[in-house]
């Protein structure tokens, strides 16, 4: 569910026509509602009632500050893999106990500047950054609070390019070294060994390939228990997927999933965690965009919109699909026409949809793409010399500008010409 409805034959965020918001910030722009971020992560902190659990919001996923000042104000966890979204959440005023940091390659800077800061855990992803954690924990008179992250080679069933629990992939330690790893692990100076963690990748759309990692993830935290390590937290990562059509197909909800970790992993006696974030982001976000022309080409009719891929890449990049409505309802009995949807971009890649049914539009008008919250602004570019779009935050019947669209002169700013040209 989402706060994106039309009311009489205008499409709204929460209270707030869209049109409203076109005419005061421009197209293109993406814009949020507080109230489905809201709820969504209320979905999941109830699915794990009962259980000692941090949900942990993965910034990856949507960084903008309001939204994680939001979900911060709520109790939420953070879950980051760089520096820059490190930064980013303290900005937010999430405590560094609140913080997980994931990811493949951090780097030593990145590690000290967690360590200094406050961090709740390190998912270490292998042995060399182990020990690169374990000298800078040493240096800085500190320790460092780490949990493994184990690759348990589960096939999630997702997209190859958001897969990340396959023995191919590049994430993890193999699961069959876990306990050697964790055995040098107790022996380093300055490391702590809080737990075990595990994400297999994103937009699963079935609790099977989870209960399978879970399972494994039991056998090893009993294993370990018993080589002595004091496993109390598990960090089960993220992944839960979202519907992006209006389909009766609907992924698992999140209380299906919180009562799947109960009935695999309850008995141990551990701290739960989890990261999701297209779950709560995804679909409490929608891109607006204005038709710039309609064109007729050879054998196919083209929609051409001011939005392009450098705004929402997920269709070029991943094949993806979103939902792509009228703001202003067509009205009963009009047919639609296939269109190919596409934008200003250079590339014949700049393309969001072929041959997708669309009701008449006219130059001017404005479509919503939907369930555009996750994995939108956070993966645009200014490719094309074109300027970030703004983000919009919704709270019932206002709105506030929550990052603006840079002119052309601050991105011209940005660039220097050497003296000798």
């Amino acid at each position: 569910m989402d706060h994106f409805l039309y009311r009489g034959g205008v499409l709204h965020a929460e209270d707030v026509a869209i049109p409203e918001i076109a005419a005061a910030v421009g197209t293109p722009f993406y814009v949020y509602s507080a109230a489905t971020l809201t709820r969504h992560f209320r979905l999941f902190d109830e699915a794990l009632e009962g259980t000692d659990h941090l949900v942990c919001f993965a910034i990856k996923s949507n960084s903008n500050l309001a939204v994680l000042k939001l979900l911060g104000n709520l109790g939420a966890g953070m879950d980051v893999v760089s520096g820059g979204e490190y930064r980013r959440a303290k900005a937010a005023g999430v405590p560094g106990e609140r913080i997980v940091f994931s990811g493949v390659g951090k780097t030593r800077e990145e590690i000290a500047l967690a360590l200094t800061g406050g961090i709740r855990q390190f998912n270490v992803e292998s042995e060399p950054e182990l020990r690169a954690i374990s000298e800078i924990a040493t240096a800085l008179g500190v320790t460092a609070p780490i949990a493994l992250r184990v690759n348990p080679d589960v096939d999630a069933k997702t997209h190859e390019k958001i897969a990340t629990g396959k023995s191919e992939n590049k994430f993890g330690i193999p699961i069959a070294k876990a306990r050697a790893v964790y055995a040098e692990a107790a022996k380093l100076p300055g490391i702590c060994v809080v737990g075990v963690d595990v994400h297999i990748g994103s937009q699963l759309t079935e609790l099977a390939p989870f209960e399978a990692a879970f399972t494994k993830v039991r056998e090893l935290t009993l294993a370990l228990r018993e080589d002595g390590h004091d496993i109390r937290r598990l960090d089960l990562g993220g992944g839960l997927g979202i519907p992006y059509t209006r389909s009766n197909d609907a992924p698992p909800l999140p209380t299906d999933y919180g009562a799947m970790i109960k009935r695999v992993l309850g008995d141990l006696g551990c701290e739960i965690e989890i990261e999701p974030g297209r779950l709560i982001s995804g679909n409490a976000g929608v891109m607006v965009s204005s038709v710039i022309y309609l064109k007729e080409g050879e054998g196919r009719n083209f929609l051409i919109l001011d939005a392009a891929m450098n705004d929402l890449v997920r269709p070029s990049m991943y094949g993806a699909h979103h939902d792509i409505v009228p703001v202003i309802e067509a009205q009963p009995g009009t047919e639609p026409a296939p269109f190919d949807v596409v934008g200003p971009v250079c590339e014949t890649g700049d393309t969001f949809a072929k041959g997708r049914e669309i009701t008449p539009l006219s130059p001017g008008d404005l479509v919503a793409f939907r369930s555009a919250g996750a994995y939108g602004a956070v993966m645009a570019s200014e490719y094309n010399s074109r300027p970030l779009i703004p983000e919009v935050l919704v709270e019932g019947d206002h709105f506030a500008v929550i990052r603006q669209r840079p002119s052309f002169e601050e991105m011209l700013g940005r660039d220097s010409i050497p003296v000798w040209l």
